[in-house]
C-alpha cells in the first residue's frame, strides 16, 4: 500500500474507493451468476414511503450504491491525467455513476418486462365446456371435479350442477363461477 501513499489525495481517495467496492462487486457477480444470491437490487434496503405503488426497482438498494461507486471511482481515476480540473472530473465521475443506476435500472425494468403473468382467472372458466374427471352429485348435493382448458392450460376445479348427476366422462357447460375453484355447470 507504500504506492497508494505516495498519490495525491484525490487520487488516492478515488483508489481507496474503487479497490473494495471492486471486490464487493465481484463478490455479487459470482453470488448472482452461483445463484447463491437473492437479491436482483429490486428491493430496498430500508423500509420507507418514497413511493405510493409497488415497483419492481428501488433507487436506494446496496448493489445500486455499488454501481454508483464502481463508475464514480473508476471514472476519477481513469480521467484523472486528462481532467486536470478536480471539480470537473468529480462531476464527470458522478455522471458515470449515475449512468451505471440508470442503465441498471433500464436492464432490470426491460428484464421484468418479459415476466409472463400466467396465473388464470376462474372468471375465465364461464361459458366453457369441460371433461368430468369426478362425478357431479345432482340438484347441489356435493362437489365432483371437472377438467377445463383454458387459455391451452388443463386445470381442474371443483363443480356443482342443478340439475341430474353427471358421471365421469360427461361433457358440460360452466354456466357460473362460484368460487375461486367451484363452477356451477349443466350437462351438454
Amino acid at each position: 500500500m507504500d504506492l497508494l501513499n505516495e498519490l495525491p489525495l484525490y487520487l488516492k481517495t478515488m483508489w481507496y474507493i474503487a479497490i473494495p467496492v471492486s471486490v464487493i462487486f465481484l463478490i455479487q457477480t459470482i453470488m448472482t451468476f452461483a445463484g447463491i444470491d437473492s437479491h436482483d437490487g429490486t428491493h430496498s434496503d430500508f423500509n420507507s414511503d418514497l413511493d405510493d405503488g409497488d415497483h419492481s426497482f428501488q433507487l436506494f438498494s446496496f448493489r445500486n450504491l455499488m454501481n454508483f461507486l464502481l463508475g464514480f471511482s473508476w471514472t476519477g481515476i481513469a480521467f484523472y491525467t486528462t481532467v486536470s480540473n478536480h471539480a470537473l472530473l468529480t462531476f464527470i465521475a458522478v455522471a458515470v455513476g449515475a449512468g451505471l443506476v440508470a442503465m441498471f435500472f433500464f436492464l432490470m425494468r426491460s428484464i421484468t418486462g418479459m415476466a409472463e403473468n400466467n396465473s388464470i382467472a376462474s372468471s375465465e372458466a364461464l361459458g366453457l365446456t369441460a371433461s368430468v374427471y369426478l362425478t357431479i352429485p345432482g340438484q347441489k348435493s356435493g362437489k365432483g371435479k371437472v377438467q377445463i382448458s383454458i387459455r391451452q392450460s388443463t386445470r381442474e376445479m371443483d363443480a356443482m350442477t342443478d340439475g341430474e348427476t353427471i358421471p365421469t366422462g360427461g361433457q358440460v357447460r360452466v354456466i357460473e363461477v362460484l368460487d375461486k375453484q367451484l363452477v356451477l355447470v349443466t350437462k351438454l
